[in-house]
């Protein structure tokens, strides 16, 4: 991805005092909390009021804020320009950027993933199950991240790179409180 401060495409941020694209964590945080609401607005109409045509239209808007922040440039996500506007008021805390785009990755396929079986559910209740779990793996993930600064993606992303299954990035990766440095 072009890193040019105009460019549209773009993982992220480039901040003077940083030579790597970055991402304010309060944002990225009070993103995960829009989306952690959705999910389970969500969760709630279909698993507890059986309500299932909702899931497809809410897993899809969660599934195109993935592919926006992956594909194109965070700053056009809905839920990041929603989360920077109430953060708006409070100091950047930037963070790398690479490490996100990477746990974003995979909240493209959890997404997708229940974005595709919702559609099964609708004419068979046997996919039930399988919906809910990956739902609840979900919420779960963005609790962590909303309600803690724990980002399970960025450190699967760590642990990916100590196990030489990527290469180690260039740039520092900046983690929240140094939470994802990669010791040798």
């Amino acid at each position: 991805m072009e890193n040019n401060k105009n460019s549209i495409l773009n993982s992220g941020e480039i901040i003077e005092r940083y030579n790597y694209p970055v991402l304010n964590e309060r944002a990225i945080r009070a993103s995960a909390g829009i989306m952690l609401l959705l999910a389970t607005i969500a969760s709630i109409n279909g698993f507890i009021l059986k309500n299932y045509y909702v899931i497809p239209y809410i897993v899809g808007f969660l599934l195109l804020n993935f592919l926006i922040g992956v594909f194109i440039n965070p700053k056009f996500v809905p839920t990041f320009m929603l989360g920077s506007w109430i953060v708006s008021k409070q100091t950047p805390i930037y963070i790398g950027a690479i490490q996100k785009r990477f746990a974003w990755s995979l909240g493209i396929v959890l997404s997708g993933t229940i974005f595709f079986l919702s559609f099964k559910l609708l004419s068979d209740p046997s996919y039930f199950n399988s919906v809910c779990r990956l739902c609840v793996i979900c919420i779960f993930l963005m609790y962590l991240e909303s309600v803690f600064g724990i980002c399970v993606g960025c450190k699967l992303y760590n642990l990916a790179i100590k196990l030489k299954l990527m290469k180690k990035p260039v740039e520092k990766q900046n983690c929240i409180g140094d939470s994802c440095e990669i010791k040798e």
